[in-house]
């Protein structure tokens, strides 16, 4: 609907998108929907491709190593809210409410282009 899923994180107590790294042989839909499921015990399918972003020219504090961050659009298929090793809060937030933000993961100014991108299936995927 009109809200977006976050997490908190454990290790600075801020919320972002569910999300992190793709096991080998795993496909970037598939990575997504298992990070979806480990971090907010909803599962999601992946249904779109909304953007594609070199973390380092989206306002994130400097990283060891360059990162390519792919955001999908996810319908809900089951499941409910439960945290994690890595999570201790789930919970659906309107645009306009965001709690504080883990911007070592996410920015106001990504999550605001998703709800954008979201709006507009005709836009074509966002990438750097």
């Amino acid at each position: 609907g009109d809200s977006i899923l976050l997490v908190q994180e454990r290790s600075d107590g801020r919320w972002t998108l569910p999300g992190g790294w793709a096991d080998v042989n795993e496909t970037p839909a598939e990575a997504t929907e298992r990070e979806v499921r480990e971090e907010s015990g909803y599962r999601a399918r992946a249904v779109r491709l909304l953007a594609v972003y070199d973390r380092s020219k989206h306002g994130h504090p400097p990283y060891l190593f360059p990162i390519y961050k792919l955001f999908f659009h996810c319908e809900l298929e089951g499941g409910g809210p439960a945290t994690s090793v890595e999570t201790a809060g789930v919970g659906f937030f309107p645009e306009h409410a965001l709690p504080e933000l883990s911007v070592t993961r996410v920015t106001a100014e990504e999550i605001a282009r998703l709800f954008d991108l979201v709006r507009h299936p005709e836009w074509p995927t966002d990438f750097d």
